[in-house]
């Protein structure tokens, strides 16, 4: 039980990667706050881990809206009194060569991918450094360091974390908080599912694994990360691409 009690905010929470850290933290021992912008799928999860006896809560949040993201962490406290871990799992794609992709999409990614981070961080923080301890895993990608062809927006974004990341080492280390990344190669989820069969072969054909990685491979990275067992690892990005461009 190596989260047994502590309050775990997982955005991105309903789905995916996201949700595969879900139920690795419950059964861990964590109270676990899913938040995601889909509202039936959210509360669906939370309903059925109530069910179980899990203490499991699920808010609705557009991580990009700061007012949604301020509201969810004010019922955090309200719920549980305290916050003691915070994943930055939430990301979304908006993929396309770089002379066709618009504006928008452009936007959007950066919007979800990078300032939903600094939202949920910064409501989160001030109650981090009352208690002075926390744990803040963000999620980067390979394509932010290697790069990706039709991913201008996606890679900026990712690679964005990764400054981000240590950066905020170097400001809340000396607080007792530590500020980690998990950056995941090809993962088997929604995402990658819309890929075309041969570009997935030509993913796997890169990966020394020979395989993608499942989303719960991506939660045990999350796991580590949290748990007291990192408590001297700090400003790191865990890559966990199953040895991809070796």
């Amino acid at each position: 039980m190596r989260l047994k009690n502590k309050v775990a905010i997982i955005t991105g929470g309903a789905s995916g990667i996201g949700y595969a850290a879900v139920k690795r933290f419950i059964d861990e021992g964590a109270k676990v706050v899913i938040v995601d912008i889909d509202t039936t799928k959210g509360q669906g999860l939370a309903a059925f881990h109530e069910m179980r006896g899990d203490e499991v809560s699920f808010v609705a949040v557009d991580v990009s809206n700061r007012e949604n993201v301020d509201l969810m962490v004010a019922r955090v406290i309200e719920l549980y009194g305290t916050i003691d871990i915070l994943i930055n799992n939430a990301g979304i794609t908006q993929d396309g060569m770089f002379l066709k992709m618009s504006e928008e999409a452009f936007q959007r990614v950066m919007d979800v991918n990078v300032k939903g981070v600094f939202n949920c961080t910064q409501a989160v923080l001030p109650h981090m450094l009352e208690k002075g301890r926390g744990k803040i895993v963000n999620t980067a990608s390979v394509s932010g360091v290697y790069g990706n062809v039709g991913q201008t927006n996606y890679a900026a974004s990712k690679a964005a974390i990764i400054g981000i990341t240590k950066t905020w080492a170097k400001e809340f280390g000396r607080k007792g908080i530590n500020v980690n990344a998990v950056a995941p190669g090809f993962t088997h989820t929604d995402m990658v599912e819309k890929i075309p069969d041969e570009i997935v072969e030509r993913m796997l054909d890169v990966i020394s694994l020979a395989r993608m990685a499942e989303p719960e491979d991506i939660a045990n990275a999350y796991l580590y990360l949290a748990s007291d067992e990192a408590s001297y690892v700090h400003g790191h990005i865990l890559n966990v691409d199953g040895g991809i461009m070796m």
